[in-house]
């Protein structure tokens, strides 16, 4: 026991500082995407070819791409760097499906809940995670969330084993028709009011999944709060989405 504490001493203090300006990723993170439609001179859609979600689209020489069907592989920036050019932001949540549309605009940023849902989820929110069919990769990026470099719970945020006992659900996954009553349910057990967080290119879009006939997509009657992009997401992007949606990265 003692071992252990000494260890921790010479260790220090390892939770990040968090908001924080100026938090270096790894140069390989592939973050917020520049899309420069002016700069599309041939109309080859070469771009959306290449894609191998269908995240973008070409109409007039305007090339648009869906952050919500963007797996981040990064192949249209290497086709063509004049419009396509990957950042390293990670702040890439959005409250609406609409707001995940990139074309030569600037990006809106998710915006916190109503005055309402603040007062009652500000300070403590309790979510309940589904993995609706994913790989996995979402699930461990939520996980290490609750590890000591990030510390969730510093930030009143918690993963809980019921839905009973949660303020709204997170989901990961194409959501397959397997799990597509499972989720229903557990949308259902957990108590008015909630929230629902789609997390990740599968939950939002289905990914690389999105027309196979096993993937059913999150039901219509789910109505979902916060949009979290990625393949997978990463833990700064999922915890600034969640900051943001309860007012706290002010």
């Amino acid at each position: 026991m003692f071992k252990e504490i000494l260890v921790r001493l010479k260790q220090g203090h390892r939770t990040m500082v968090f908001p924080a300006e100026g938090i270096k990723l790894s140069p390989r993170f592939l973050g917020l995407p520049e899309v420069r439609s002016g700069a599309c001179k041939g109309g080859c859609a070469g771009c959306a070819e290449v894609c191998p979600t269908r995240a973008i689209t070409v109409a007039d020489r305007k090339p648009v791409l869906d952050l919500g069907r963007c797996i981040f592989c990064g192949k249209c920036a290497a086709l063509c760097p004049a419009v396509f050019k990957f950042g390293a932001d990670y702040k890439l949540a959005a409250r609406e499906k609409g707001d995940l549309l990139l074309s030569g605009r600037i990006f809106k940023r998710a915006e916190t809940l109503d005055a309402k849902m603040r007062k009652l989820f500000g300070r403590s929110l309790r979510l309940r995670q589904v993995s609706a069919g994913g790989c996995g990769a979402c699930e461990a990026d939520c996980n290490v969330l609750q590890t000591l470099v990030f510390d969730l719970g510093r930030f009143g945020i918690q993963f809980v084993a019921s839905p009973r006992h949660a303020d709204g659900i997170l989901i990961t996954g194409p959501v397959t028709r397997n799990m597509k009553l499972a989720l229903q349910k557990t949308y259902a057990a957990v108590p008015e009011p909630k929230i629902v967080i789609a997390a990740g290119a599968c939950a939002i879009s289905g990914g690389i999944y999105a027309g196979h006939p096993e993937t059913a997509g999150i039901p219509e009657e789910i109505l979902v709060d916060l949009y979290l992009p990625g393949c997978p997401p990463h833990p700064l992007t999922i915890l600034d989405g969640l900051l943001r949606l309860l007012g706290r990265t002010e």
